[in-house]
């Protein structure tokens, strides 16, 4: 059974593609900073119906900024047989309401890429002798905040485009790896509505309505760069109604 490191799966996008490869019968190993969040999301991937019965689901809580935590995640994978893909989704969005570069405390931008951006790059560095083997994925969770200037998004925003970069030059260096920016656009996450406090976020969509077109990525396979969850709209649908039959990407 193929192996998957999903990095803040506790809710939202992570958790909702936990629920789509565990159905698969996909072995996970999963982590979040909450951990009774994180031991619910476990408990309910373990008892949702799968392919494979026998897939494992292994919760750790932490922090991915923390080396020991990363070190942890890729053993725990590798008990499991390796490592077939790594998304790194775990992220932090700063001070909220989001302050403009003028006023953005420094302290704040420095944790902000410590968890956007260096940790996945940590993460990868270490699972990267697994993904060479499998001939694996890197997935990266970016946002059309890394390449639009939003005002406010100075913070968030440059931790993204400097994780894209960073997997760029990975994907370069590494060809036998396929490494992903994915773009999901808009979700209706708590994430999203700690960006807009106070703010009605319910004309976003749900993250599940994302996964079809993250699984046909990890499908299809093209080339490693950048990718919009928008740009696989238009089949995304006719993935979904034979997901639960495919057991690697």
């Amino acid at each position: 059974m193929p192996v998957a490191i999903i990095t803040g799966a506790s809710r939202g996008l992570g958790l909702a593609l936990a629920r789509s490869l565990a159905a698969d019968g996909w072995n996970l190993v999963i982590d979040g900073r909450d951990g009774a969040a994180l031991s619910d999301a476990a408990a309910a991937l373990d008892s949702a119906p799968a392919l494979d019965p026998s897939r494992v689901v292994r919760a750790i809580t932490g922090d991915v900024a923390d080396p020991a935590h990363r070190v942890e995640l890729v053993a725990a994978a590798t008990d499991l047989g390796g490592v077939d893909l790594l998304v790194n989704n775990a992220s932090v969005l700063g001070p909220s309401p989001q302050p403009t570069l003028a006023e953005y405390p420094l302290d704040a931008l420095t944790h902000v890429y410590e968890v956007n951006t260096v940790a996945p790059l940590a993460l990868a560095q270490l699972a990267l002798p697994a993904l060479r083997h499998a001939h694996g994925v890197v997935v990266d969770i970016t946002s059309d905040a890394a390449v639009e200037p939003y005002e406010g998004w100075g913070g968030y925003g440059s931790s993204k485009a400097a994780l894209e970069q960073l997997g760029n030059v990975l994907g370069a260096e590494e060809p036998d790896v396929r490494v992903y920016s994915f773009d999901p656009g808009d979700m209706r996450t708590r994430m999203h509505q700690e960006a807009f406090p106070g703010e009605d976020i319910s004309d976003r969509p749900e993250p599940e309505s994302i996964v079809p077109a993250l699984r046909r990525l990890l499908w299809d396979k093209p080339a490693s760069g950048r990718y919009r969850a928008s740009d696989f709209a238009s089949d995304a649908g006719a993935f979904a109604s034979v997901a639960g039959t495919q057991v690697t990407p």
